[in-house]
């Protein structure tokens, strides 16, 4: 079964409940298109933010199905007061006032984020990213969610399938950091790739085997670069001492047994490595648009992993498929929250 239908599958066993705050955006089509797709599976359920009216008009003249979808209007909502004094609360000691409180809750995101922070909400999750970048998708969520308590650092990763393929997890790999922190130290490289290999098990539910990737592998080349990787690895080790990690190593020593065989003998990995972690930014990220344009793959993400509750973000090149994707993932984060 592939990765998409397995977590779809899950995600039915404790049906949660997803908002999408970009419903009235030019890319909006996609996302109702989306929750169209995801209530008809029944693997989530589905709030849209933004004029009713408006949304239900678009739906209609491009024949969407919204049956079983709620929408609510941010600035109609019976919350909006509510949420409103919340919000400068949580803000006022960083200068909000009362009038930006209420302006910015205007904004879907926030209103979602706020929801998601209501312990009354039967909002579970959210994924945004289609119209809105990276930062303006996790701004709020680090304004008002916060971070995960025990968590340092907010990462984002990329669930990577590659089809007909040998490696990794039958092809299932993670990828890490491929959309958030530009250029970690290697403190921060060892939270990113602990976090990652909670994420490979939460999802993949299988046991993460975690390469600290370099253009080196053991030695082969020596670098501020490279010293960064071998101290990120050491970090690893003596955080979650259980955890299968080697470093520093090559793509190929990583994820080739044969190659690993010869240049990396005695590595744990044994060339079976299924998490992949980048030394920095521009490395996860052309690493993980190489593999979804070159082989084909399907990308899910950047995934968050470290906010308190689950936020994910999309590319503002997604299909209405890869919204539906990140959808299914959310969910079944918010089965272990």
């Amino acid at each position: 079964m592939k990765f998409i239908e397995e977590i779809k599958k899950r995600a039915k066993n404790d049906v949660k409940t997803i908002i999408l705050p970009e419903a009235e955006d030019k890319r909006v089509l996609q996302a109702v298109q989306a929750a169209s797709k995801v209530t008809k599976e029944e693997f989530a359920k589905v709030i849209l933010l933004g004029d009713e009216e408006k949304i239900t008009k678009d739906c209609e003249k491009y024949e969407i199905n919204l049956d079983g979808v709620e929408i609510i209007n941010p600035l109609t909502s019976n919350k909006k007061e509510e949420y409103k004094e919340k919000l400068y609360e949580l803000r006022k000691n960083k200068g909000m006032t009362l009038e930006e409180a209420k302006k910015l809750l205007e904004e879907p995101i926030y209103f979602g984020m706020m929801m998601l922070k209501d312990e009354n909400s039967k909002a579970d999750g959210l994924v945004s990213g289609a119209a809105h970048s990276t930062a303006n998708t996790l701004r709020p969520a680090l304004q008002i969610l916060k971070t995960k308590p025990g968590t340092k650092l907010v990462s984002a990763f990329f669930v990577m399938c590659v089809p007909d393929c040998e490696f990794g997890e039958k092809g299932t790999f993670i990828f890490g950091d491929s959309g958030l922190n530009q250029n970690p130290t290697a403190d921060e490289l060892s939270e990113i790739a602990i976090s990652s290999s909670k994420s490979f098990e939460q999802l993949v539910q299988k046991n993460a085997k975690v390469a600290m990737l370099s253009y080196s592998t053991k030695g082969s080349a020596k670098s501020e670069l490279t010293e960064k990787v071998i101290e990120a690895t050491k970090l690893v080790k003596e955080k979650e001492p259980n955890l299968l990690v080697d470093g520093e190593l090559q793509l190929d020593a990583a994820i080739v047994p044969e190659i690993a065989e010869s240049k990396a003998p005695g590595s744990p990995l044994k060339g079976e490595a299924n998490v992949l972690i980048f030394p920095d930014l521009d490395a996860g990220n052309i690493g993980y648009k190489l593999v979804q344009r070159l082989a084909n793959a399907e990308a899910y993400g950047p995934l968050c992993q470290g906010i308190a509750k689950p936020v994910n973000d999309l590319s503002r090149g997604c299909s209405a498929d890869d919204i539906v994707g990140v959808v299914a993932i959310t969910a079944v984060q918010a089965q272990n929250e």
